[in-house]
């Protein structure tokens, strides 16, 4: 349990994270229950016409199978293996296949281009590429599997689970940093067990539960809330399939009984854009992440289909640590609370701030769920860190309940579709064009709750928007890309020179 100290600080205190077993494997604690459970549905793939159905034992035997095709490929513990997969059950089996056989599994969004995924293939050495042939992937000397391939596995015997220390790398997963340049962020096999504080104090999650998630396989919010942590807790994951679009998923929702439903706001909205009320019999309630909610969404969700919406914040090196649940709601202004058995606080210059005053979310480096770093940059993770406490960057106030009030995003990181982008990134990408000479983007509200990612460029002369449009998709995945590109005479900047990214919005207000 989770309290405040008597110093009236903005930090948690809380009883200290169960020691992991000596020898501990991510993936097995995943399954642990699929023995007992045997012929449960672990996972239905939704569709219109039928749902394709997993159970337990068949994903189990699934993993383990795959983990042996692994290792007989000559693959060793701590070998690294890069996931070019689209939005199948593939993507899953062999993400807890490559980490059953005690592999390093790096999860990568499909969206990437040729040249993004040569810098993921230089930065992190794979040993082995596992891909689909309509998932973009350079030619590279790396050996690959393909999705016949790597299918096949799934029928071999099973390989037992590799059982090591806890600390020891079980997957990688990309974030874009401040300065601009994708980070690889190394997640040790005990991060699994961080997870544990998410089921009672944001899903409210039941053995019994039937969870959709309305994202894709290969996205790690998806892998995490819609997988993993239902599969440990022995429910049921509701994933659609390929092609179901938005307005589907209300039918898909009721047919197959979901009592709770997580997606991005942006799906809220759209659902909510298309009638206004849901009959959802069996939902308890919906959780959502990737971007903040707003107070008009959650209040039409209500009012559409008599649930709440419970929102949860984390980041790529910590997952998810601050929420709302149905047992701990949160108020209208602020995030949640801190998960208990998390610690927590509201840093300054000196260490915790009184309760009340501005300061960055902080999280104990204690907390199993953290990063072990960032791969091949010890000075960038050294730089996050600030005593004992890793800094989010995140500004925010606690109060004397404990709830967090969000105040400000680290270096203006923009939210595409729940997808954190860094404005450097993407100004690295355009300024390479010879027509730009200054570049500035940002993500602006065009309706409620819908953000996309404008540019703003100064050159000799206006460039067309299509020669743009093409420039910055051949060299970053669609996500990243603006949807719109301004030429202006010059970019806002301070009495430092420094760019006023906040004093955009007013330039784009002028030009529409």
């Amino acid at each position: 349990m989770s309290a405040y100290s008597n110093a009236m600080l903005s930090e948690t205190t809380a009883d200290p994270f169960p020691t992991p077993p000596a020898r501990f494997n991510m993936a097995a604690h995943v399954l642990h229950r699929a023995d007992e459970l045997g012929d449960k549905v672990a996972l239905a793939v939704l569709t219109m016409g039928r749902a394709e159905r997993w159970s337990y034992a068949r994903l189990k035997a699934a993993v383990q199978g795959t983990a042996t095709g692994f290792l007989q490929t000559g693959l060793a513990p701590g070998d690294r293996v890069l996931l070019r997969l689209g939005n199948t059950v593939d993507y899953p089996v062999a993400y807890l296949g490559a980490i059953a056989a005690g592999l390093v599994a790096i999860p990568s969004s499909p969206q990437l281009t040729e040249r993004e995924v040569e810098g993921v293939i230089a930065m992190t050495a794979p040993k082995l590429i596992v891909r689909a042939d309509d998932v973009t992937c350079p030619k590279t000397d790396v050996p690959t599997c393909d999705l016949e391939g790597l299918r096949a596995m799934q029928d071999l015997p099973p390989a037992p689970f590799h059982f090591a220390d806890p600390e020891r790398p079980g997957y990688i997963v990309f974030t874009s940093g401040t300065s601009g340049t994708p980070r690889a962020v190394v997640h040790a096999h005990r991060a699994i067990l961080a997870r544990q504080m998410m089921m009672q104090d944001w899903y409210d999650l039941r053995q019994e539960d039937r969870l959709c998630h309305a994202g894709a396989f290969n996205w790690t919010y998806t892998m995490g809330t819609g997988l993993m942590d239902p599969w440990t807790m022995g429910a049921t994951a509701l994933i659609p399939g390929a092609g179901i679009e938005t307005a589907q998923l209300p039918l898909l929702l009721k047919r197959h009984d979901a009592s709770i439903f997580a997606a991005a706001p942006g799906v809220y909205r759209k659902l909510l854009g298309l009638q206004a009320s849901l009959d959802l019999p069996k939902l308890r309630h919906g959780l959502t992440a990737g971007e903040k909610l707003s107070e008009a969404i959650r209040d039409r969700w209500q009012g559409a289909t008599g649930t709440a919406l419970y929102e949860a914040v984390g980041m790529a090196e910590c997952s998810t640590f601050i929420s709302s649940a149905p047992a701990r709601p949160a108020s209208p202004v602020s995030l949640g609370y801190a998960q208990r058995g998390r610690r927590l606080a509201i840093l300054g210059s000196e260490g915790p701030v009184p309760l009340g005053e501005e300061g960055t979310i902080a999280i104990h480096r204690s907390d199993p769920g953290l990063m072990l770093g960032y791969l091949g940059d010890e000075a960038a993770t050294a730089e996050r860190m600030q005593g004992d406490w890793f800094l989010t960057g995140d500004q925010a106030r606690m109060d004397a309940t404990g709830a967090i009030t969000f105040l400000g995003r680290r270096d203006d990181m923009m939210n595409a579709g729940g997808f954190r982008v860094s404005p450097m990134e993407v100004e690295g990408v355009l300024t390479a064009h010879p027509g730009i000479t200054q570049v500035a983007v940002t993500d602006i509200e065009v309706k409620e709750d819908a953000r996309v990612i404008m540019a703003f460029y100064t050159g000799p002369a206006a460039i067309d928007a299509e020669t743009l449009e093409n420039f910055a998709r051949s060299r970053l995945a669609g996500y990243k890309c603006p949807r719109a590109f301004y030429f202006v005479k010059e970019l806002p900047t301070g009495a430092n020179g420094k760019l006023l990214r906040r004093a955009l919005r007013p330039i784009y207000e002028s030009l529409t």
